[in-house]
């Protein structure tokens, strides 16, 4: 067993053990573990706000007030911004309903925004996403993703450190994975391959989107919290306290980031608020799943 091998072993978080991370088990322990770490916490409250910041900035001119997360099992979204409505791939009591990226139980044209806080690299076929994309948001609307990135601490650190999911810039074609692979089948490189390495693949295959923003962003923080996986290595004081330094070194991102936020727009002439009817409930299909009560 390497060095590193054992490094791993003794950082994670015990709670973790055993447990199939494909299980909603697994995301419900995330969830835990986020509740207890104050740095974590912050970490995640302000993910969700650079989500609700680019849906201000580049959405501005869609109609539609429906906003969307996916993946939303272990995450803050409802806390800070109750109007989104949460969902994920699992029956879980955090979230309201039960669907995936790929399979959007709501109307063509009805989605203002659909936000993914690392998740985008866990769905089955990239391709099936944006093609629902297309068909779900209406124009003028978009994704706000944030991904793992690909500078050179990002590609070290979840290559070598965060093995629970691969990280394969290399790959031949747009990963896909089976279904019940939620977290198992997931490439963290996900988002390189399509939207910076294959980007020219990606806008001749869509050219009903435009990515607007890859912004990448430095959160030495969340090493330091250990995230959802390992254990925390600072005092949650000392972590806020380097946060506030972290955000006068922006030229070093290009570095250091180990994520990046992503926007991306549907084309075309946004419809009227009078052909978007009724509330949330009104726009779901027929195959929507509610949550268990």
């Amino acid at each position: 067993m390497s060095l590193v091998d054992l490094l791993r072993g003794w950082l994670t978080e015990p709670e973790l053990r055993g447990i199939d991370p494909d299980s909603a088990r697994f995301t419900r322990v995330h969830r835990q573990v986020l509740e207890r770490k104050r740095l974590l916490r912050r970490l995640f409250t302000e993910f969700c706000e650079r989500c609700l910041d680019a849906d201000r900035r580049w959405f501005a001119g869609c109609p539609s007030e429906l906003r969307l997360e996916i993946g939303s099992g272990a995450g803050v979204m409802k806390e800070v911004f109750p109007e989104v409505v949460t969902s994920d791939v699992k029956f879980l009591p955090s979230v309201e309903l039960v669907l995936r990226g790929e399979d959007l139980p709501f109307a063509d044209g009805s989605v203002r925004a659909v936000y993914g806080i690392n998740v985008f690299h866990h769905v089955s076929d990239p391709r099936d996403f944006f093609r629902e994309a297309v068909r779900a948001l209406a124009p003028g609307g978009g994704l706000v993703l944030i991904e793992p990135y690909y500078g050179p601490l990002a590609r070290l650190l979840f290559k070598r450190l965060f093995t629970q999911e691969s990280y394969e810039m290399e790959v031949e074609e747009w990963p896909r994975h089976s279904r019940e692979q939620v977290a198992s089948g997931a490439n963290q490189a996900l988002s390189y391959v399509v939207l910076k390495r294959d980007r020219a693949q990606w806008e001749r295959e869509f050219p009903e989107l435009e990515l607007l923003l890859d912004e990448p962003h430095t959160h030495m923080t969340y090493i330091l919290s250990g995230g959802v996986n390992f254990r925390q290595l600072v005092p949650s004081g000392l972590g806020l306290l380097l946060a506030g330094v972290e955000r006068k070194a922006t030229f070093l991102n290009p570095l250091l980031a180990l994520q990046h936020t992503l926007v991306i727009r549907k084309k075309g002439e946004a419809i009227r608020k009078d052909e978007l009817h009724g509330t949330t409930s009104s726009l779901l299909s027929g195959n929507s799943r509610r949550r268990r009560e």
